[in-house]
């Protein structure tokens, strides 16, 4: 049974966000959503709930971080090969977010990128190559 997360994150602004996310791939759950939240479901098992700041301060005594100035959290994105990973990175620019906010990961048996969305939340997608990640470790554990 697949156990569903929702990363709440605030928003500047809830239109604009919605529509970075549905151009990096979301879909909008309207039973979620409304003036000061979407729901943009990334799959079965993550929905990101984009929150208006003010909103999202209701949920918590602490200061709210300014995702452009801080970094609050990383967010890791499995894909299924290098080409989906370079596809994403080039959606997230063309949907208003930066791409590539550090250099690109290339491990052989891992290859990861960056991008943020308008409001400097920090996604890093990649793919890794299971078999080749075991057999590196392998190697690496082996002193010989």
């Amino acid at each position: 049974m697949v156990q569903p997360v929702f990363v709440n994150l605030p928003v500047a602004d809830v239109p604009r966000a919605t529509a970075f996310y549905e151009t990096i791939g979301c879909t909008m759950n309207r039973q979620f959503s409304g003036p000061t939240a979407s729901a943009m479901v990334w799959s079965e098992a993550l929905t990101f709930m984009l929150l208006d700041r003010a909103f999202f301060q209701t949920f918590t005594p602490r200061a709210v971080a300014d995702a452009s100035a801080v970094t609050e959290v990383l967010i890791a994105l499995p894909l299924a090969d290098r080409a989906a990973v370079d596809a994403l990175v080039d959606k997230a620019v063309a949907g208003g977010g930066s791409g590539d906010i550090h250099p690109v990961q290339d491990m052989g048996f891992m290859y990861g990128r960056s991008f943020t969305d308008p409001d400097g939340h920090i996604f890093e997608p990649f793919h890794m190559d299971m078999a080749a990640a075991a057999a590196a470790m392998e190697a690496a554990a082996d002193p010989v």
